[in-house]
């Protein structure tokens, strides 16, 4: 499991921070424009409070506050709807939480003490808003509310002296919502973060079971099944574009010697050598595929002519017969190999691709061995 940092929850790696974050942002968007939207109508219907504790003065001031608190929510909002928000979404939504606790600290301040006292528990609204509702990162809200909190302190212990006990009793309030919104704020994106690695875990999972059931275990090629899926593809392929594909069925010529020899585990070694040689000759596009024992069969997609198969077919070959480390010159393998072109009159299918490239095997194993053979009737 990743390592995270025990205060700002970020992990150590700054792949899978970079990836989390990526993997959170569709949440975000949603989250984000859902809480700006709840956060502008309650800020709206705090003003139904208006003309029952503001003096008639002020109520165009408030209002005023008010609406300017609501110009950068106003702002996050659109940016969440555009491109920009991949790159900047955590402090712009953070930033929304800060505006709504400033706009209530304006508000406070102008109005008398009397009437601040039904206005202020809107700041342990908005305490609660910024850790939970707005879905920024915990480091992130704490920052913002230490920064309402701090200027709290400074306009109205400092600048605008409030009664002590008045002043500690909202003090105490608006810690205990730190603390309680704190703990909920990062017990959140912590279990946020375990799911999201537990979630990896099991995808990383899930995808090596699959590719060890669609690969050889011995030397990693594609199985039968991938195979068949490969052929298919290209069979498709092959209508659409009117390419020609080639299917090679090469088997080894002296394995079974080398494997009497020299026992199974030196067999294996050869096997997992051959392999490495006969796909470093692959394009990407090109598939090859172990069909069990010492029987290859290689998928090459837009081959041309017979003479480009003819071609890679000798240079297969010449690579299985290049020395392999351990085994000496006297048991030197070489390579016999079925073609089969397709498509072609009956190979419309990947296991009569198969069959035909493996009977054309045979015919050069008949033949002498250490050569190749075009499959009979496919035209070519």
């Amino acid at each position: 499991m990743k390592k995270m940092h025990s205060l700002s929850l970020s992990f150590h790696d700054p792949e899978a921070e970079r990836a989390f974050l990526r993997h959170l942002l569709p949440r975000l968007r949603q989250q984000g424009r859902a809480a700006i939207i709840v956060g502008v109508v309650v800020y709206f219907l705090y003003g139904a409070l208006d003309h029952l504790f503001v003096p008639g003065n002020l109520l165009g001031l408030i209002w005023e506050i008010r609406l300017e608190a609501l110009v950068l929510p106003a702002a996050v909002l659109v940016l969440t709807f555009t491109r920009w928000f991949e790159q900047a979404n955590q402090w712009p939504l953070a930033l929304v939480g800060l505006s709504s606790g400033l706009g209530l600290i304006a508000m406070l301040w102008y109005l008398p003490l009397e009437s601040s006292a039904y206005y202020y528990p809107g700041l342990l609204l908005a305490t609660f808003y910024t850790y939970i509702l707005l879905g920024c990162r915990f480091i992130q809200a704490l920052v913002v509310n230490l920064l309402v909190l701090a200027l709290y302190n400074l306009l109205f212990g400092h600048l605008r002296p409030t009664p002590e006990a008045v002043l500690l009793s909202q003090n105490f309030f608006i810690i205990s919502a730190n603390l309680i919104g704190g703990v909920a704020g990062y017990l959140t994106e912590f279990n946020r973060r375990q799911l999201y690695l537990r979630e990896v875990q099991i995808d990383d999972e899930r995808r090596r079971h699959l590719e060890r059931s669609l690969h050889d275990r011995l030397t990693g090629l594609p199985n039968r099944d991938l195979l068949d899926d490969r052929i298919r593809q290209a069979l498709a392929m092959a209508r659409r574009d009117a390419a020609r594909h080639a299917g090679f069925f090469v088997d080894l010529d002296g394995f079974k010697h080398v494997n009497d020899c020299f026992g199974h585990d030196h067999g294996d070694i050869v096997l997992r050598e051959v392999a490495r040689r006969l796909a470093g000759a692959m394009r990407e596009t090109d598939t090859i595929s172990r069909l069990g024992g010492d029987e290859f069969f290689m998928l090459v997609q837009d081959i041309g002519s017979c003479d480009s198969a003819a071609h890679l077919a000798g240079k297969l070959i010449a690579l299985v017969e290049e020395p392999i480390p351990g085994i000496p010159g006297e048991h030197r393998l070489s390579a016999s190999i079925g073609i089969c072109l397709f498509p072609g009159i009956g190979v419309r299918t990947p296991d009569a691709i198969i069959r035909a490239a493996d009977l054309a095997m045979y015919q050069a194993k008949a033949a002498g061995k250490r050569g190749y053979c075009f499959a009979e009737g496919v035209i070519t």
